[in-house]
């Protein structure tokens, strides 16, 4: 995976992260609140601990339950778009972790399997019963975690670009420091890409050759008054996202696991007019495309009754880069399960 494109800050400090907290969490409202998320959703908030709550979209829908899982650092508003084309067919929850947007934090026994409790516990307050539970990137130690402490609670799992170590190691494949890696990055946004959202959805399009939904733009970063966009948020979760991570050896859920191999790393590179950038690109991206295949076959050879796909040129946000490719994957393994 793109440690720096999806987990992004993980080295950050928190020692500022607990007095800012009420504040982010307020300004995140205000802003929803002069502004009109066009995804058609129901919010909620839901107690999963002592003083913690988390922020709940319901997409509605009939059919199997469905429950999204974002990525480290990204809140259930990045399912806005991609949630409304499973609606017709599933009942479509997504689920913001603790510690970032608009959902509660406390530091005490945070962990894989804490974050995972988490989502059994929203669950079990919602009264669903056996769902498919999809996650993206470091969603999949979470999956993991719910799969192999109580397999009985989920029907499927979905590893949307997740299957990395955090998710399952057994020793066979690569390990999560070989993917501590880094490639060069775009130049950020800045001047007329921070006029407005819609001008920073564009900078992504161009750059990434894809864009994120505005509501997941106006989770991660501040709106002055004049609407221009301000700086990015720094989320209290980030701080224990990966603590504690565990080794898991099994799937024992029937899964289909995704991968992006080789990763499309974006358009900015080939519009790169420096060579050393796009020479130290494809060395990433070549290093990383090994390990990835090397996880994708560890995964195969121990979890025979996984599925696993490869998406060629699919970003590491694969279901907004791929999102035709997934939804075809997503309903065919869903409508075999029993």
């Amino acid at each position: 995976m793109e440690p720096s494109a999806d987990l992004r800050p993980l080295t950050k400090s928190c020692g500022a992260f607990a007095a800012a907290a009420l504040f982010v969490l307020s300004s995140v409202q205000a802003q929803q609140s002069a502004w009109q998320d066009p995804s058609p959703h129901t919010t909620r908030l839901v107690e999963v601990d002592e003083g913690v709550r988390l922020e709940v979209l319901d997409w509605g829908g009939s059919g199997r339950p469905l429950v999204l899982l974002a990525g480290g650092g990204d809140t259930a508003h990045v399912f806005d778009d991609f949630a409304q084309k499973l609606a017709p067919g599933f009942h479509v929850v997504g689920i913001t972790r603790r510690g970032f947007g608009a959902s509660g934090y406390s530091a005490s026994h945070v962990g894989p399997d804490r974050l995972a409790d988490d989502v059994l516990a929203v669950l079990d307050a919602l009264e669903i019963s056996r769902p498919v539970l999809a996650g993206h990137s470091i969603a999949g130690q979470e999956l993991s975690s719910i799969a192999n402490r109580t397999p009985a609670r989920a029907a499927g799992l979905v590893y949307l670009d997740a299957g990395y170590p955090y998710a399952f190691d057994n020793g066979k494949g690569p390990a999560w420091k070989d993917f501590q890696i880094t490639g060069p990055q775009p130049p950020p946004p800045a001047g007329a890409d921070l006029a407005g959202f819609d001008a920073l959805r564009q900078y992504y399009r161009r750059v990434l050759g894809f864009t994120y939904p505005e509501a997941e733009l106006r989770q991660q970063r501040d709106a002055g008054p004049d609407g221009r966009v301000g700086k990015p948020h720094d989320f209290p979760g980030y701080a224990t996202l990966l603590s504690g991570m565990k080794k898991h050896a099994r799937i024992p859920v029937p899964a289909l696991v995704i991968f992006a191999n080789p990763h499309g790393l974006g358009n900015w590179i080939d519009d790169s007019a420096d060579p050393k950038v796009r020479d130290a690109a494809h060395a990433y991206a070549a290093t990383l495309t090994a390990l990835t295949s090397r996880q994708a076959k560890a995964i195969e050879d121990a979890v025979p009754t996984a599925r696993v796909v490869t998406l060629p040129g699919a970003h590491h946000y694969v279901f907004l880069s791929n999102e035709a490719d997934v939804l075809r994957e997503l309903r065919a393994f869903v409508g075999a399960l029993p």
